[in-house]
């Protein structure tokens, strides 16, 4: 089997290219490259002192789970572009991996054009960072937390679409409660339950037998936006000091939950 993957830099992203990769033969990996001392360094993301605090907590509990960037394995090629690029490339610079048997995007840019078409067509599978159709849009998990939500921070293994997290469901991936876990570690583990999630379902094949439920946004809590996080917003959030109480956890309705 060959997988194409179309995602970012940071040690998530890394993780999940790595996890695929032990379950194929090979793995085509089209990488959009932004800093990694995100808070620190200009880019999407604003520099502040707020963001860097903010994102130093996100960076600890990312490396605590996923461990710090590193090489990958021999059966990845990879192809790096800025972030924002993709759309912008053609079928030349991209055709080595417009032949696999499964397609994946996970925290990849807007994508446009003649790649959204292919990608429709081969029914590529999009990890939505958040649990639609309740939470859609930008750092769902953020937004679910600052609501007061605890219970709906997850993950959504859809078929892309293109509309943005809008494509027909497969499944629902939560973390399990873990005392130890701050609101930082209990949003990345939210990751690398998508990850494990979606791993599974591939070696196992039954990702071939899931019917997609398509979403009904009157269930619809926030879409939120980039431009919505901004320093305000990450002040207040770190002010409070948000304390879960996981013992009273009760999840929405869920689409084949995969819960670890």
């Amino acid at each position: 089997m060959k997988i194409t993957i179309f995602s970012s830099n940071q040690p998530r992203h890394l993780h999940l290219v790595k996890k695929l990769s032990l379950i194929c033969e090979e793995v085509f990996f089209i990488s959009e490259v932004k800093t990694i001392f995100t808070g620190i360094i200009q880019d999407k993301i604003s520099k502040s002192d707020v963001m860097e605090a903010y994102f130093s907590n996100v960076s600890k509990s990312e490396k605590n789970i996923f461990g710090e960037i590193n090489f990958l394995p021999p059966n990845v090629k990879v192809l790096s572009i800025k972030s924002g690029d993709l759309s912008l490339l053609n079928k030349i610079q991209l055709n080595q991996a417009l032949h696999s048997d499964l397609y994946v995007v996970f925290g990849a840019s807007y994508i446009k054009g003649w790649l959204i078409d292919f990608l429709l067509m081969k029914k590529a599978i999009n990890i939505h960072m958040g649990l639609s159709p309740y939470y859609r849009g930008a750092a769902c998990n953020f937004w679910a937390l600052y609501d007061n939500n605890p219970n709906y921070v997850g993950a959504t293994i859809h078929l892309l679409s293109k509309g943005l997290d809008s494509g027909d469901m497969l499944c629902h991936c939560v973390p399990k409660p873990k005392k130890t876990n701050n609101i930082f570690d209990f949003t990345m583990r939210s990751v690398l339950v998508a990850h494990e999630g979606l791993a599974d379902l591939i070696r196992d094949k039954s990702i071939q037998n899931i019917k997609p439920i398509k979403q009904d946004k009157t269930y619809e809590i926030r879409y939120s936006r980039h431009q919505d996080f901004n320093d305000e917003i990450a002040t207040e959030f770190l002010q409070r000091n948000m304390k879960i109480n996981f013992g009273a956890l009760s999840y929405p309705e869920l689409l084949n939950p995969i819960i670890k």
